[in-house]
């Protein structure tokens, strides 16, 4: 079994007005990385759509009918200052959404031993009742629960290295000891949600903050001291990773100062982790990331990571 690599080309038709930082392009960035000689063993699938039932597991109907019945037939549909929709925005986040979901079906059918799911609009952010942050549906929580929900899982966690807090996986975790949600990010920082005095109904929420102009030790000092204790404690029995990559030191966005190898090493130390506590079991879904070179570099060490669990 190799790592999976679950993506869709309607992910590429989410148009965003001119200059915004997620963009179609950053999609292309992370697949033409996976083209690479390094990466011919992937497997490699398309995303169906995820169904409503699925969504219901994040989301409120509301929510769920506001992106169903909201995309433009031309033009943009803006929700937030800086998320909106476009015709074929729908799709893509329904095959976004998919792509997850897919992968834990593959995994837990043991079909790949690991995946990567590139995709947008990204998820993090996106809470239980509303889309924002660039995000509409919450990707990585539609397939924690639906591995729950259908497999059997007891306990998934979710690991968030994205430069900005997951607010929306937090909200959506925070109330079930069942769930565990850690995130490295930078704060304060937008969207203004993650102070460590968040723990959830169980200690079940960690926010391992890292100050503005923080890098590898930093980074690195914190996911080994803070994220992988309580995750320990915490036992899982499946690993879904929130892959955002803007913490990298030329991502426009942010104010971090980690490289490739920073990501490479925090995705390994996850893998040898399920090696141990989840059967191998690890589900990784691309988040942000905005200088496509570095996105480019990142996804290749995220994914080489991945592959290493072989």
């Amino acid at each position: 079994m190799d790592t999976l690599l679950v993506s869709h080309p309607a992910c590429l038709r989410h148009e965003v007005p001119d200059g915004h930082p997620e963009c179609p392009d950053r999609l292309r960035a992370v697949l033409g990385a996976l083209e690479a000689e390094e990466f011919a063993l992937l497997m490699r699938a398309t995303a169906p759509l995820a169904t409503e039932e699925q969504l219901e597991r994040a989301h409120t109907l509301d929510h769920i009918q506001s992106m169903l019945n909201g995309e433009p037939e031309e033009g943009f549909r803006r929700i937030d200052m800086d998320t909106a929709m476009s015709p074929g925005s729908l799709e893509a986040a329904l095959r976004a959404a998919g792509a997850v979901v897919y992968a834990v079906d593959e995994v837990m059918a043991g079909h790949a031993r690991n995946a990567f799911c590139a995709i947008r609009p990204p998820g993090h952010h996106a809470e239980p009742g509303r889309a924002m942050g660039f995000c509409l549906f919450n990707n990585v929580a539609i397939g924690a629960l639906h591995a729950r929900a259908v497999h059997g899982i007891k306990r998934p966690a979710v690991i968030d290295f994205d430069v900005h807090h997951g607010n929306g996986t937090q909200d959506i975790f925070a109330g079930d000891p069942g769930l565990f949600y850690a995130s490295t990010h930078q704060f304060p920082f937008y969207p203004g949600t993650g102070s460590p005095a968040d723990r959830g109904v169980a200690g079940n929420i960690v926010n391992a903050c890292l100050p503005d102009g923080a890098g590898s030790a930093e980074f690195r000092q914190t996911f080994f001291e803070v994220v992988m204790p309580a995750l320990t404690q915490f036992d899982p029995d499946f690993i879904f990773i929130s892959a955002g990559f803007d913490g990298h030191i030329a991502d426009p966005l942010a104010g971090l100062r980690l490289t490739e190898d920073d990501f490479a090493w925090a995705t390994g130390e996850l893998v040898r982790f399920t090696e141990d506590h989840c059967q191998g079991r690890v589900v990784s879904s691309l988040e942000g990331g905005y200088d496509l070179g570095a996105l480019a570099s990142c996804t290749r060490a995220h994914v080489r990571a991945l592959q290493c669990s072989m």
